[in-house]
Formats: structure tokens, C-alpha cells, sequence
């Protein structure tokens, strides 16, 4: 497994913040003045990335009302196939100048490729990686086109099991993909968190060899946070401008305070995750003090006995440690003490 990739200059892997990558999906409700609202809260947020999906209804479905082609159940009940894709997809002359604004805002942009025709047109406006939708992970000559490319990958897994996935990277990989990340994903919309099953993401990187993440479809940010712990090093959700805005994906998507708090958070947690370290922090040594130690809590005269009576365990930390009591106790002084003075083994005889 790789120890990182690069995705325009920026690593991505355990040993720097999480990724965050903001997907725009449908949430531009048919509007490019909305994408392009979109794309600069997710810069002011602090998201690494924006994400586009490249398709239209052409190039996923056919214009048919048979049974097959209904959504039953979900957000998108009783609408065909090809309706719901007419009305979410983004049009293909919007690529250029929002790849063109996501370059004066300073902020990576990328796409989700559905077809061959998509990824020869991404290839044209440079995409600097691409992602393959959960839904398409089972499309192998999809992943093998992409891999080919050379750029890095992104995977995610929703739906597919054990098998689907190993296809799905070993196509990659055969294909020359060189850097990839496999996100853990529940392709509900919303997902529970109760269907997220985490430690997925551990026993993913392990099983497959690869780089893991997590595309979160809960409605707020604990998923995602806690997936940090488990060595996820990119998160991709959902952005809206407004939840309520009747798109097809706004419902279950963050809105910019949320999006700026898992930007926030998500590195927060990184960080304390950190690496094993038994030594004492920076933050931890002015409190050194307030440990306990060894007093005398009675004037003692030299020669004169320890015992529990004059030498007490006590706070602040300046004198022995506690662990010396037991061996200082029937122990003769060696020089008079002063009530609320600090022990240390010059002042005993015969300590060890």
C-alpha cells in the first residue's frame, strides 16, 4: 500500500488532516450561478476539494416508463430513471468555467466520469483525479478506462461486497492505477449511522492493501469524525447552500456551517489521534507541580523516626516521590525539618 497520494500537489493519506472532499452532485438545482455559490462556500469552509458528476440522462439510462426504469420508495419515488437523471445531471458546457472558477478560487476540482465519453472530456479540461461513483464500482471497463489515465482514483464501495470490491481494485491496479483511495460508503440517502459499521475501514485498508476513506450520507458530521479514528484519510459528503432547496440531493447535505465544522473537526480529530507517545506533553509539564510528593507535616529534629505522623504524601510535587514512603518510614532524619518542607533522600539516612 501506498503511504500517501497526491491530488494536485496536496498528500492524502494516515500521516497528514483528512481530505475533505465537498460534492456538489445535483444541488445546483439547475442553476450554474448556484454551482458556482457552491463551489466558493466549500472554499471559505475549508474543503480541500469540490466534486462535480459528469453523465447525462443519455449516457445512464434510456427514455422508458416501463417498470424496470421507476424508482420505487426513497426520495425519489414514482420518477423514472431517465426524468431524475434530466433533471439532476450537470451540463457538460458547465465543466469549463467551473474548473476555470474552482482554479481562481484556489480550491481542486474533480469529477465522478459515468461513461468513456465523460472521462475523455474530464481528460480535455486536465481533471486531476477522478472518483468512481458506488453505483458504478461494479463497472469494470469504467475503472479500467479511468485507470488508464494515470491519474489517482478514488473508489467507493457502496453496495458491493467483498468480491465486487476486490475486482474493483485489482482492475484498477492492473490497469496502472498507481494511486487509489477505497471509500467505505452505505448508499442510503440519508444512511444511519447505525449502517455505517466503521471498523469496515481498518479491516478494508488491510484486506486490500489500498488507502481508506469514508463517503458519509448521515445527516450531520459524527460519522465522518469518528471514521478519522479508524485511519479514514478522506471524507467526501454532500454540500447544499440550503437543505431545503428542493433538489434531488439537497435533503441529506450539509449545509456551509456544518461543511465548515467538519473541516474544522475532522483535523482536530487527526490530530489527537497522533502516534503512540508515553512521554510527558508540552501542555502537561507546568502541572508537574501539583502532583504529590513527600512533606514533612511536623518539625522533625535530626536522628528523630519518620513515621506516618510527621512525613505525609501531599500536593504540590517538590519532594520525593510517593512511591518512597514506605521505605522512609522508621528511617532516622538526617538534619531538622521544618513543617512543610519538601523531603528528598539527603535528608534520610540510610535510604537506598
Amino acid at each position: 500500500m501506498n503511504e500517501f497520494i497526491t491530488i494536485d500537489g496536496k498528500k492524502i493519506g494516515p500521516d497528514f488532516p483528512p481530505y475533505i472532499i465537498a460534492e456538489l452532485s445535483a444541488n445546483h438545482n439547475g442553476d450554474i450561478n448556484r454551482a458556482i455559490e457552491i463551489l466558493e462556500m466549500a472554499k471559505r469552509c475549508g474543503a480541500d476539494a469540490i466534486k462535480l458528476q459528469t453523465y447525462t440522462q443519455d449516457t445512464l439510462t434510456i427514455d422508458c416508463d416501463k417498470p424496470d426504469f421507476k424508482i420505487e420508495g426513497g426520495l425519489w419515488d414514482g420518477r423514472t430513471l431517465y426524468d431524475l437523471y434530466s433533471e439532476a445531471h450537470m451540463p457538460w458546457e458547465w465543466h469549463k468555467p467551473l474548473f476555470e472558477k474552482a482554479k481562481e478560487l484556489g480550491i481542486t476540482i474533480f469529477s465522478s466520469p459515468f461513461d468513456f465519453t465523460a472521462v475523455d472530456m474530464l481528460e480535455e479540461l486536465g481533471a486531476p483525479a477522478y472518483k468512481i461513483a458506488s453505483f458504478e464500482a461494479i463497472d469494470l471497463p469504467l475503472i479500467e478506462y479511468v485507470a488508464k489515465t494515470g491519474k489517482p482514483m478514488i473508489i467507493s464501495t457502496g453496495m458491493a461486497n467483498e468480491e465486487e470490491i476486490r475486482e474493483a481494485v485489482e482492475t484498477a491496479k492492473n490497469a496502472g492505477c498507481r494511486e487509489l483511495v477505497v471509500l467505505h460508503c452505505v448508499s442510503g440517502y440519508p444512511a444511519p449511522a447505525s449502517d455505517y459499521n466503521l471498523a469496515t475501514i481498518p479491516d478494508m485498508a488491510k484486506r486490500f492493501n489500498v488507502l481508506t476513506g469514508l463517503s458519509d450520507h448521515t445527516i450531520d458530521n459524527t460519522t465522518a469524525i469518528t471514521s478519522v479514528a479508524l485511519g479514514a484519510c478522506l471524507i467526501e459528503k454532500h454540500v447544499t447552500l440550503d437543505r431545503n432547496g428542493g433538489g434531488p440531493d439537497d435533503s441529506f447535505s450539509l449545509e456551509e456551517p456544518e461543511l465548515k465544522q467538519l473541516c474544522e473537526d475532522s483535523k482536530t480529530a487527526w490530530e489527537a489521534l497522533g502516534k503512540v507517545n508515553y512521554e510527558r506533553k508540552e501542555s502537561e509539564k507546568g502541572n508537574l507541580v501539583f502532583r504529590r510528593s513527600l512533606y514533612a507535616v511536623k518539625d522533625i529534629k535530626a536522628g528523630e523516626l519518620f513515621t506516618n505522623e510527621n512525613v505525609r504524601s501531599i500536593r504540590p510535587g517538590y519532594g520525593l516521590p510517593p512511591k518512597y514512603l514506605n521505605c522512609l518510614l522508621g528511617k532516622k532524619a538526617s538534619k531538622d525539618l521544618r513543617r512543610g518542607e519538601p523531603l528528598n533522600k539527603g535528608f534520610i539516612r540510610n535510604l537506598g
